[in-house]
């Protein structure tokens, strides 16, 4: 939470005067004090003079960070409060030329950023503020921040100008371990259009993710920033710059693969588009398809599935090293849909492969067509339970478990 700003109150000055026997008064500054002085020069039982105001305090501008402070950390608060005046404007600008956000409080007594500082910059601060006598003045200042000994890059996914199924999560993969968690998580805003409630959720210690309570509807505008510029993600690590991903959510692709009876149910924003027959696992523990709910994450129009990659000896019966076409990748440990020509007897009927679900040539070729990154395919029927990041499982918690 960002730390609360007391309001600077404006000075007033009084005008003090006294009437009596002396023959002429003068004006004090506002400390309750005032003086007279004896003489001649009025008749006796005049009134004084006329009182004067004395001239108005000084305004002043104080600055957090202090003017020519140096290795400044990139996630302080820039802080501006002026004293017998009011702030009229504020710009903090870095040596490239980018001005640093923040916001006048309503009074004009303050100004703090909303924004980090950049790692290994100079700032110059300007600020323009009225005194009591509504005179302009121009206060300066200005510092430099601390350059990391060590920075950590980000990847964002989805991209700029994807266009993601319904069950897509936002991805922040890092370029190793983060140990300083809150940080990263404070660094980062995702911002939609409609509103749509969400949480992070950390998947390892380098991948956080984000996902909507319910699946996302339909034409969804999404911007992440991820303003890691400003935050130590360990001791001693800085994120590297801020980051940035625009994109949107397209039509609610939503399909059911049930195992038992070897279909595959595709639906498009609620109706009912194909029934697709298919094989899945065979039934080996080695080869079940998993079950649980699952999230397109690649469309590969060709791959290479080579078994020795899931530890499988060369000389085992069961293994393979092939190419398939119109593959959709689904876990992390090698499940697909794609292409499976040769086993057309299969389709509808029975199980045999090695956990991916296959599919005719033709209907492998119009699901990769129809289908987009994101989309989602259930699975039922089956003994063996998908794991928690096994692919984007992002959906087989509810969530209250995801946000806890």
């Amino acid at each position: 939470m960002r730390r609360a700003w007391s309001v600077v109150a404006l000075g007033l000055v009084a005008l003090l005067g006294v009437t009596g026997c002396s023959g002429s008064t003068r004006a004090t500054k506002a400390t309750g004090t005032s003086s007279s002085g004896a003489g001649s020069g009025a008749p006796s039982g005049s009134s004084s003079a006329p009182s004067s105001a004395a001239p108005s305090p000084d305004p002043a501008v104080a600055f957090s960070p202090a003017k020519g402070a140096s290795g400044v950390r990139p996630d302080q608060q820039v802080q501006v409060s002026a004293d017998h005046a009011t702030l009229t404007a504020v710009q903090v600008r870095s040596a490239s030329g980018s001005v640093l956000d923040g916001e006048l409080d309503a009074t004009g007594a303050s100004w703090r950023s909303s924004a980090a500082l950049a790692a290994g910059s100079s700032y110059t601060v300007s600020a323009q503020a009225q005194a009591l006598d509504g005179t302009q003045r121009t206060f300066t200042s200005g510092f430099t921040t601390l350059k990391p000994s060590s920075t950590m890059s980000a990847v964002l996914i989805p991209g700029d100008d994807w266009v993601v199924g319904v069950g897509m999560p936002l991805v922040v993969q890092f370029g190793r371990t983060v140990k300083n968690r809150d940080a990263a998580v404070k660094a980062l805003t995702v911002t939609t259009t409609p509103q749509v409630e969400g949480a992070w959720r950390w998947v390892n210690g380098e991948s956080v993710w984000w996902r909507p309570k319910e699946y996302w509807p339909a034409g969804t505008k999404v911007k992440v920033t991820a303003a890691l510029g400003g935050a130590e993600l360990s001791p001693g690590v800085w994120g590297r710059r801020t980051y940035t991903a625009t994109f949107s959510v397209g039509s609610s692709v939503i399909s059911t693969v049930d195992i038992k009876k070897h279909t595959m149910t595709v639906t498009k924003d609620g109706s009912l588009v194909r029934v697709l027959p298919v094989t899945t696992g065979r039934d080996d523990p080695r080869f079940r398809t998993r079950g649980g709910t699952k999230v397109i994450m690649e469309k590969l129009e060709t791959v290479r599935m080579d078994a020795s990659t899931t530890g499988t000896d060369p000389k085992d019966p069961d293994f393979y090293d092939t190419v398939e076409h119109w593959a959709m990748r689904l876990t992390w440990s090698g499940e697909y849909l794609h292409a499976r020509p040769g086993s057309d007897w299969a389709f509808g009927k029975a199980n045999i492969s090695h956990g991916c679900t296959g599919l005719s040539n033709s209907n492998a070729k119009w699901l990769f067509d129809f289908s987009k990154i994101g989309d989602v395919v259930t699975y039922t029927g089956s003994s063996r339970q998908l794991e928690f990041g096994n692919g984007y499982t992002v959906w087989d918690l509810t969530y209250s478990q995801w946000s806890a």
